[in-house]
């Protein structure tokens, strides 16, 4: 009796375990520093460069050694280096956005065979809310 007894329990361990690291695997946050991006005010280096970190700056992808598709987005100055990949205050016109879209020929980025996960919709739309806010340096 006393052994079905400890084998419910240590079953509705791990149950509950399972369950808990699926729910959390599941939030749509930035990776493991769970940063919430805000809907204004977005800042580069508390909410955009974490996201580069995690999802992009991977060794062989955009890293100031490899520049996959010659770009590296280590840091503020090398991600808006180019008019074209950030162009502040549109989004829409912005080829970084385009990229993490699929657009335009572009992305999906990070590509399904990268070893970091997608960008989810909320950091999408904080990267956008990033550059119509005029992609600063905060």
């Amino acid at each position: 009796m006393k052994l079905k007894v400890v084998k419910n329990i240590v079953s509705l361990i791990l149950t509950v375990s399972f369950i808990s690291v699926f729910a959390y695997a599941c939030k749509d946050t930035v990776g493991p520093n769970d940063n919430d991006i805000p809907a204004k005010n977005v800042s580069y280096s508390r909410h955009i460069q974490p996201i580069f970190n995690y999802k992009c700056t991977l060794s062989g992808c955009h890293d100031d050694a490899t520049k996959a598709g010659g770009l590296s987005l280590t840091n503020y100055a090398s991600t808006t280096e180019d008019i074209q990949i950030v162009f502040p205050y549109h989004p829409e016109n912005s080829i970084l956005v385009w990229a993490i879209e699929g657009a335009g020929g572009y992305g999906p980025m990070p590509p399904v065979t990268a070893p970091a996960p997608p960008v989810t919709k909320k950091e999408l739309q904080g990267i956008k809310t990033w550059i119509k806010e005029g992609a600063k340096a905060n």
